[in-house]
């Protein structure tokens, strides 16, 4: 498939402000100045930051592409570079078609010029003739809602008003490329759920849409592949489903890593690690398919355990208990041991999941833990397309018509 956006090495450099160092009384004015006597004429020092650092990326022709992190992380940046707003400190980009920027509420838009001037002024900066823009103008117009004020000047509109006719020209337009960054969130729902229909179209006409959003629900129902943008950099990048997975995980648990482990105090027994030992895959950590699985838990013993129960429990995101269950009777020697659980399969909706595991002697806590990192379930959805309507199981199934016959009846 053909790439329309490549980009490599992409970084941006801002300045944070002036560092100038003011005096508290005239007299340290006064004493500053003996001191140093051109200090004055020197230039103040510039505290600078990088927005973005070394991304690299590559959208194909006619798919969505999600965009997620934190505020702040540099993903509007990146747009703006895209977009030909900024330009990039150091690297390139190269887009291949007519592209259409939606970074915030109006952006193209006059003040002055009433939406119907607007609609024809953006689509002839994009380089479409009155032609193309009349055949798509009443579509433009029935999309935003905004029949009645269509020869208004927009700066009476309000933001909802902005946003709808913004949304509404680019993606009726006959653009290869949209850009879009949150300005969805200004939209009352029975809007965005019109935008997000109207995106499944463009992307399915074969058009290519970069989009940002902190909503994860749209991202996992409009793309196939998403990309983590963290403190500048691409923190990971791939199918949607694990990133996001990996993504919720982070910002549920505080970006917090495995370092917690040293934050308990076991000295019997501890809890070391776990991992998925079927099916296997390129990561450990993550379930990709509705297959017989086998999850180890590793712990290291230091003093025998004659009468041990241990527990376990599988968590959703929102810590909704999905699954647990309790053993007693547990004898270990010292040394390193594996608990394995064999499961038919594992049929979860696709998300982070956190297991609990925990060890008992006697009726003594030996350890406890919280394991890291999550277990993501990369499988995809085998539910409705809606996300409110998806359960907590996720189980393949088939369906078909069967018609009775009269001897059944």
């Amino acid at each position: 498939m053909t790439s329309v956006i490549q980009a490599e090495g992409l970084g941006k450099q801002y300045r944070r402000g002036l560092n100038v160092r003011r005096s508290d009384t005239l007299r340290e004015m006064f004493t500053n100045l003996i001191r140093s006597p051109l200090a004055p004429f020197r230039h103040p020092q510039r505290e600078t930051f990088w927005a973005l650092r070394d991304v690299s990326l590559e959208v194909r022709e006619g798919e969505v592409l999600g965009l997620i992190g934190r505020n702040g992380a540099g993903k509007t940046t990146l747009l703006k570079i895209l977009s030909r707003i900024t330009r990039p400190t150091t690297g390139w980009a190269e887009i291949r078609g007519r592209v259409r920027s939606l970074l915030e509420v109006g952006t193209g838009f006059h003040g002055e010029l009433s939406g119907r001037e607007n609609a024809y002024l953006s689509g002839s900066i994009l380089g479409m003739s009155r032609s193309e823009i009349d055949r798509k103008f009443d579509e433009i117009v029935a999309f935003a809602e905004i029949d009645k004020f269509i020869d208004t000047p927009v700066k009476h509109y309000s933001s909802g008003m902005y946003v709808r006719l913004a949304f509404a020209v680019a993606a009726h337009l006959e653009l290869e490329i949209l850009l879009v960054d949150e300005v969805l969130a200004v939209g009352d729902i029975n809007f965005q759920k019109k935008c997000l229909g109207k995106m499944d179209d463009v992307s399915r006409a074969g058009r290519t849409v970069v989009l940002v959003s902190h909503q994860l629900n749209q991202i996992r129902r409009l793309c196939e592949r998403v990309i983590w943008i963290d403190d500048g950099r691409v923190r990971q990048k791939g199918p949607a489903h694990p990133v996001l997975s990996a993504y919720e995980s982070a910002m549920r648990r505080g970006d917090r890593d495995g370092s917690n482990q040293s934050l308990r105090h076991a000295t019997k027994a501890r809890f070391l690690d776990w991992e998925i030992v079927e099916p296997q895959g390129d990561n450990p950590h993550s379930l990709n398919e509705v297959a017989p699985t086998m999850v180890a838990f590793i712990i290291d013993v230091a003093e025998p355990v004659r009468r041990g129960h241990h527990g376990i429990a599988l968590y959703n995101s929102e810590r909704q208990l999905i699954w647990g269950r309790a053993t007693d009777g547990v004898e270990l020697t010292i040394g390193q041991h594996e608990f394995r659980y064999q499961f038919p399969m594992m049929p979860l909706r696709p998300g982070p999941y956190s297991w609990h595991v925990s060890l008992y002697d006697d009726g003594e806590e030996v350890d406890a833990w919280e394991c890291v990192p999550d277990m993501v379930v990369a499988i995809p959805s085998f539910q409705h397309t809606y996300d409110r309507w998806n359960g907590v199981l996720n189980i393949p199934t088939q369906f078909s018509v069967h018609t009775k016959t009269t001897q059944e009846l």
